[in-house]
């Protein structure tokens, strides 16, 4: 190679280095800051498919039903919780919530329609999403499993088929009342149904009910859960929730500092 062409890549190196470090600061000179102090994110241990995260409240952990009212009427046995004579209600209140639940709907397939597989998860004790065997099981689309009883289908079944376990993971975000009873904000909720989202940040339009429209009534800010016996040995594992999901909150220190113009030649 001639001494020419080494110092024109001598060069080239050079100027390429000079452009990276005048780009570099130009980059770092840009930056936007927030003027807002953010506290440090709480740290959570996630869990597993069988254990739940570490600031969870477990209300099932397959030993026993104890965190339920009626929960002595259920039959649990293998870590599993069946359906039988009631439906339960929890001992503990929520409001806003992200809530996990695994669900079976019985291997033997019996009845059709609304009599196969039934069971409903009650948040505030009033806005029913629905269990149900539909996998090959058509019935009205607003009662299906995945449904927000007689208020939204899902936008997907995704129901896995008879006897094969099923998850629900919900993030609920419960309905706000004025002082005069009246409704501030409406219930939502987002729930994804073995992974898949069947809803997204839905509204609620009230309480769910077979026989009458849905209409909201002032209620307290936290209420129990319950889950329903509709006569179907639904059975149930690994229920836990978690009420920490409020944005983080951070200090506000100052204005917004806007990155300064880039110079004229560089535009």
């Amino acid at each position: 190679m001639s001494l020419v062409r080494v110092s024109r890549f001598a060069l080239s190196l050079l100027v390429f280095a000079l452009m990276t470090s005048i780009s570099g600061a130009y980059f770092w000179a840009r930056e936007w800051k927030s003027g807002i102090l953010w506290p440090e994110p709480p740290i959570v241990t996630p869990g597993d498919a069988a254990t739940a995260p570490s600031d969870a409240i477990v209300l099932f952990d397959g030993k026993d039903l104890s965190a339920w009212s009626g929960g002595d009427q259920w039959i649990v046995a293998d870590g599993i919780a069946t359906v039988a004579k009631t439906s339960i209600t929890s001992k503990q209140s929520f409001g806003d919530c992200q809530f996990h639940l695994e669900f079976a709907t019985p291997a033997e397939v019996k009845g059709s329609g609304q009599g196969r597989g039934n069971s409903g998860i009650h948040f505030m004790g009033r806005y029913e999403l629905q269990i149900l065997d539909s996998f090959g099981n058509t019935t009205y689309f607003d009662g299906q499993c995945g449904s927000f009883y007689k208020t939204q289908p899902p936008s997907v079944n995704a129901c896995r088929g008879p006897g094969e376990w099923q998850s629900y993971d919900v993030i609920f975000t419960a309905p706000r009342f004025k002082a005069d009873g009246s409704l501030h904000t409406p219930a939502y909720a987002t729930v994804l149904q073995n992974g898949v989202l069947i809803h997204n940040h839905l509204e609620l339009k009230g309480t769910t009910a077979y026989t009458e429209a849905p209409s909201y009534t002032k209620h307290r800010d936290k209420e129990p859960i319950s889950i329903q016996n509709h006569g179907n040995p639904v059975r149930f594992r690994n229920i836990w929730v978690r009420e920490n999901i409020a944005p983080l909150t951070g200090q506000q220190l100052g204005g917004a500092t806007e990155p300064p113009a880039l110079p004229e030649d560089v535009r």
